[in-house]
């Protein structure tokens, strides 16, 4: 190397030229990774303070909805909804939405957060547990066709059984007890596993096998709690 033939002398000048020459962008250099470092924990902080607000807040919610506050449920999960749009609470703050409107009497009011959860979430069980709930609100609201049509819109994989189930009542609410009739029978051949309530459906299928009287069974609760199965 040339270097090595230098002088100490020659070897100090020859730096001092390098950092005149390149000093500039050796300092630029050191400043944006400085501020690029404190840029990317300024975000990171930013997101983990907004995630604690936003589970702080869930909390806040379901606590409310266990003490029967409603109409503070109700603020709280519009809050989530609107300030924390992308968060996994927004998904959680509309089926409460949903679950609110149900038991105030007004399920038509359930259809579109349960739409938005069934089309939007990032999480796919909670999307077939929301397009069950919105099936069975279809049914409530005298709209069996579009409750089938629901259902016949995605593949279930482990909710087959709770499919079959809830479109054995859109065919019951149809007086198609033919059809309703399969569709309890393939529901019970998923059994408990599959999330039905095998007694449940051994009872409708019993109302509609009973040759002395017409079906008398019950369609199930349009949308349970949030802590039980779908």
């Amino acid at each position: 190397m040339t270097e090595d033939y230098l002088t100490d002398d020659e070897q100090w000048e020859a730096v001092k030229r390098w950092i005149v020459e390149n000093g500039l962008w050796v300092v630029a250099g050191i400043v944006l990774g400085v501020v690029g470092l404190f840029g990317y924990r300024y975000v990171d902080n930013s997101r983990n303070d907004r995630a604690l607000r936003a589970s702080l807040q869930f909390s806040e919610m379901t606590d409310a909805l266990e003490h029967n506050d409603l109409s503070k449920s109700r603020n709280l999960a519009e809050g989530l909804i609107k300030d924390y749009p992308r968060s996994p609470y927004a998904d959680q703050a509309e089926l409460t939405l949903a679950r609110l409107a149900v038991d105030a009497g007004e399920p038509k009011n359930a259809i579109a957060p349960l739409t938005q959860v069934m089309n939007n979430s990032k999480d796919s069980e909670l999307k077939r547990i929301a397009r069950l709930r919105l099936a069975r609100v279809q049914i409530a609201v005298a709209q069996p066709d579009e409750a089938i049509k629901t259902l016949a819109e995605d593949t279930p994989g482990a909710f087959a059984a709770l499919y079959h189930e809830v479109r054995g009542d859109a065919f019951y609410a149809k007086n198609d007890s033919k059809s309703a009739l399969t569709e309890y029978k393939a529901a019970l051949a998923g059994g408990d596993a599959g999330g039905v309530d095998s007694s449940l459906v051994q009872l409708k299928i019993a109302d509609l096998t009973a040759p002395s009287a017409p079906p008398t069974a019950m369609v199930p609760a349009i949308v349970p709690s949030n802590k039980v199965k779908p």
